[in-house]
Parts: structure tokens; sequence; C-alpha cells
């Protein structure tokens, strides 16, 4: 069963997403221009959230010929053809208008007797499961629905940067947990528990990790249950990954633990795991009264997800099991190459459990995160992204996506090499 791959070693003009990025520095101008007398016009929320801190790279990736990005967090293999197939059979078939805000009734079933086969946990399709715009929605959706003005939500320090800002534009409060690469930048329920106020509403929990690549061991993820239940709080549980997990480890959704179904939001979907970003389609799972409220904004910011995108997603939960398997096989050859590598060049990296990113640390160089990134960038031609993107716990390492051909990370891996032969520290 052959899986197709995209060329990922690209020049500045042949990649569509660097249209985006190169855009990118007007439109967050545009967005801090004041009024006549010099008050901003922005929302105060929108303020506190910063720029991203990777668009920097893709703007010098858009001026720079035949780059090795492992920057982008995508897969390099397209979507398999049966997926592309029924989406392009849904356009035939005339099925081009809104589906129900809920999403199709078909696919929502189809995604329940999937998690329930796959994890034993039932949700109704009826009244529990969403059909998001990507899990992105999901998350904006999840944390608007629960938050308050001022109420705080615990997150891991590095996560994914999305995460933090979610909680800021709906209201909230980010507390960040400070995770370690001896520890293998997992939670550790004691901080956890000792960061709890009486402001405290919710946890998020985002594992397999963007950007570490770290996994939670069923003890760590009970603790957190257990937490969660004695101060009742919510979970946010972003299971974009859940599909990609290597070396014997397993993947358990919270939700599946004594007592948690009832207080947690499941965010999954089918980007990482069958190669559909582009489709922008996944799912939310919530108890009744928690999915209400999601709908309730969904239905006003979104209406319904894309409906060619449901059709294809339908297809990917009936008969894209096979190619999931083979994708993961093929991103486990590329981990062991990429985190092997990276500590044999002296890039001290934790294993990367699941997902598809790597987080060596670079502080042995001499250089910051920042400035490794864009030095490897100006001189080899590698794009990997500041750690400190993530959160401050980034700081000192640098994301690295294997989410690309072999051959290319065997290339980067040398041209790392040679880039440390000259870096600070090595003279």
């Amino acid at each position: 069963m052959p899986i197709a791959s995209n060329d990922r070693s690209y020049s500045s003009d042949d990649d569509p997403r660097r249209t985006g990025a190169a855009g990118a520095g007007s439109a967050a101008a545009a967005l801090g221009t004041g009024s006549a007398d010099g008050a901003t016009r922005i929302a105060e929320r929108v303020q506190a959230v910063p720029g991203s801190g990777i668009r920097r790279f893709f703007d010098i990736i858009a001026s720079m010929d035949h780059v090795i990005s492992l920057g982008v967090g995508e897969p390099d293999f397209v979507t398999p053809w049966p997926i592309s197939e029924a989406g392009i059979r849904a356009i035939e078939q005339g099925h081009t208008h809104y589906t129900s805000n809920l999403g199709l009734l078909e696919l929502r079933e189809a995604i329940a007797r999937d998690l329930e086969r796959r994890y034993g946990v039932e949700w109704d399709p009826r009244e529990e499961i969403l059909i998001t715009t990507g899990v992105s929605e999901g998350l904006d959706l999840a944390a608007r629905a629960i938050i308050n003005p001022g109420d705080e939500v615990i997150v891991a320090d590095p996560s994914y940067a999305a995460h933090a800002p979610a909680i800021v534009l709906a209201g909230g409060m980010p507390v960040s947990i400070t995770t370690r690469a001896s520890q293998g930048f997992v939670l550790d329920p004691k901080e956890v528990e000792a960061a709890i106020t009486p402001r405290t509403k919710a946890l998020l929990v985002a594992y397999p990790s963007n950007p570490t690549g770290a996994v939670l061991e069923r003890a760590t993820l009970e603790a957190l249950a257990d937490i969660a239940r004695r101060h009742d709080l919510l979970v946010i549980s972003d299971e974009i990954y859940d599909r990609l997990v290597y070396g014997g480890f397993e993947h358990t959704p919270i939700a599946s633990l004594p007592g948690m179904k009832e207080r947690t939001i499941t965010l999954g979907g089918f980007s990482k795991s069958h190669a559909m970003t582009g489709w922008r389609v996944a799912w939310a799972a919530a108890p009744s009264d928690l999915f209400a409220g999601m709908l309730k904004i969904h239905q006003y910011a979104m209406m319904s997800a894309p409906t060619v995108a449901q059709y294809a997603a339908l297809e990917a939960v009936r008969a894209g099991e096979e190619y999931v398997v083979a994708m993961r096989e093929e991103y486990d050859r590329r981990r062991q190459l990429m985190w092997r590598g990276f500590n044999k060049l002296g890039l001290a990296c934790a294993e990367p459990r699941g997902a598809f990113y790597a987080f060596p640390s670079v502080a042995q160089t001499g250089y910051d995160d920042e400035t490794f990134a864009e030095q490897l960038l100006i001189q080899e031609q590698v794009a990997v992204v500041p750690g400190s993107a993530f959160g401050a716990a980034g700081a000192g390492h640098v994301r690295a996506c294997y989410a690309t051909s072999y051959d290319e990370i065997e290339d980067a891996l040398e041209r790392i090499g040679r880039f440390l032969h000259y870096a600070p520290l090595a003279k």
C-alpha cells in the first residue's frame, strides 16, 4: 500500500505556505495601527497575545532557495488517494451545501464507534460529538465555552504555540508549569497541584506533545485525573497526535479514566494521522452541557465544518487505518534517525515518544535558540523553530520536525554537523 510524499527541500517560489508568511509582516503592522488620537483600536485581550515567534523565520525562508525545512509541523505525505477521492466524489454528487451545525451525523457516528473501539469510551454522536474546522477551532470553542473573565487554566511549558493565546483570547489567564528535558517534558502532578488557586477553572493537557514529542505514561495521567476530580477542575485534552506514538508506548485519553469523561473536552482530528492538514476537519467530544456551549459558539462563528472535507473524513475513519499504520511506521524510522543523530552531534535530545518532533538542546553551542535557528538557516539552509516560541521553558532548545523525508533528514544532520563546527563553543 503506497503512501505518497512531497519533496520538502523546496525553493522559495514553489511553496504555497510561503505566500501567507511573506505577507504576515504587513498584516501584523496593520493590526497595530492606532486611531487619530494615538489610542489603539485593538481589544486589550488581543494586544495581550504576542505575535507568533515562528513567523519571523518563515519570513526569512521566503527569501531563500532550497531550504530543508524541519520547521513546518505537518506531514510531508499527501492525503491518501481513497480519502481524497471521497472528497472529489462528494463534489461530483453535489454535496456542496451546509451540513448540520453539528456536522454529518454519519461522520459523528463513525467517530463515536472508532473511539469506543480504540479507547473504550462511549460518546453520544448526537449530543456529545461536534465536527469542527480543525482542532484549532475546537480549542477556541472549548476555551470560550468554559472560561469566565479571570479564570485560570493550567498549561504545560513548553506547549503548542496556540494554547496560551486561546486562553487569553477567551478572557482567561494561562498558568504555566515548567516541564524539563530531564523528566521527559511531562507535567509533574505535584507542581500542577501546587499551582491551583481558587480561580483555577481547568487543566489543559496536550499529549503527545507539540513541540517536545513527550507522551504521558498512564500513572502520570491517573495522578492528573485525581487532581482534577479532587479540585473539581475541567480538562481540555488536545489529542491531535493520538495515533502517532512509538516505541511500545501507548496513548491513553484522560476521558477514559474513571470519573473523567464528564469533566473533559477531548479534541482530535485527521490532520496529522491521515495527512489532511489542508482539509480543515476535526472533532470535539464533550459532556452534553459543555458540548451545548461549544455548539452555540460554533453556530455563530463557523456555521459548520467544510462539507466536502467531512465526506473525506468519513472515508478516513472507515478505511484509512492502513495508511495511518504505514505513515506511523515511516515516522518512527525518521524519528530514530533524527533524535539519535542529534545526540551523536552533541545536541542533547530526549527521546521523542509521540507526534513527529524532536526538541534538542542547543545551549551547549554558545548560541541562544533564536540565534541558533537564524544562523543555521542563513549559513546551512536548514530551518528549525526556536524553542522559546513555545514558551519560556523552551528557551535553549529548538523544535525539529521529522515529517520530512529520511534522505532530507540525513542531509540536514550533515549540514547541522558542519554548522556546529563553527559554533562559538566549538572554537
